[in-house]
C-alpha cells in the first residue's frame, strides 16, 4: 500500500514538473524536489523517503526511466549542461556510464596499491564533499573541487584535523564490525 502511494506521488510530481518546469527553482535539484515532495506529503523524514523512493524506482523500471528522463531534462537540457550526454540514447548513456564506472574503480584500485588506502579514502571523501557543494550551490563538480582545495589550503590545519578525526572514527567502526 505504501509503495502505491509513493508511486502515485512520484508520478504526479514528475507530471507537474513536465507541465511547469519552473516548479524546479534555478539551482534546485529535480531529484531532491521529488524526494522533498514525497517526504512532505507522506510526513516522513528524508532518509525514510529516500529509501522508499529507491525501492519504488528499483521495482518500477518505467517509473525509474521517467524519473531519470525528468532529471536529465531539468539538469541537462533546460540548464544546457551536459547536452551532448543528454541527447544520447539510453543504451549509449548506459555504455558511457558503465565504462566510467569500471575505469574509476580500476583507477582507485591502482591508487590503493600505489599510494595506500588512506590516500584513496581521503580522495573519495574530498570528492564527496565537493560533489555535495556542487549540488547544493548549483555549480559543476570541477569548480566545486577547486573551491574545496582553495578552502583546504587556506584552512590547512583545521581541515586536516577534521579529515583525520573522520578517518580515525571510521577505522574504529570498521575494526569493531
Amino acid at each position: 500500500m505504501k509503495e502505491e502511494t509513493v508511486k502515485k506521488i512520484v508520478l504526479k510530481t514528475i507530471k507537474d514538473i513536465h507541465e511547469n518546469p519552473y516548479a524546479i527553482k534555478e539551482n534546485e535539484c529535480a531529484a531532491c524536489h521529488v524526494l522533498f515532495t514525497l517526504s512532505k506529503e507522506m510526513k516522513l523524514n528524508e532518509q525514510e523517503s529516500s529509501n522508499l523512493l529507491s525501492e519504488v524506482l528499483l521495482s518500477n523500471p518505467d517509473l525509474d526511466s521517467s524519473f531519470i528522463e525528468m532529471v536529465e531534462y531539468i539538469h541537462m537540457k533546460r540548464r544546457m549542461i551536459g547536452t551532448a550526454f543528454a541527447i544520447k540514447t539510453r543504451e549509449a548513456k548506459d555504455k558511457y556510464i558503465s565504462s566510467n564506472f569500471k575505469n574509476t574503480l580500476s583507477e582507485l584500485h591502482s591508487d590503493t596499491i600505489r599510494y595506500g588506502s588512506d590516500i584513496v579514502l581521503r580522495r573519495l571523501l574530498l570528492s564527496m564533499i565537493s560533489l555535495e557543494i556542487a549540488k547544493n550551490i548549483g555549480i559543476d563538480h570541477h569548480a566545486a573541487t577547486e573551491e574545496v582545495y582553495y578552502f583546504m589550503r587556506k584552512n590547512e590545519l583545521e581541515t586536516d584535523r577534521y579529515i583525520l578525526e573522520f578517518l580515525n572514527h571510521l577505522y574504529r567502526r570498521i575494526r569493531r564490525a
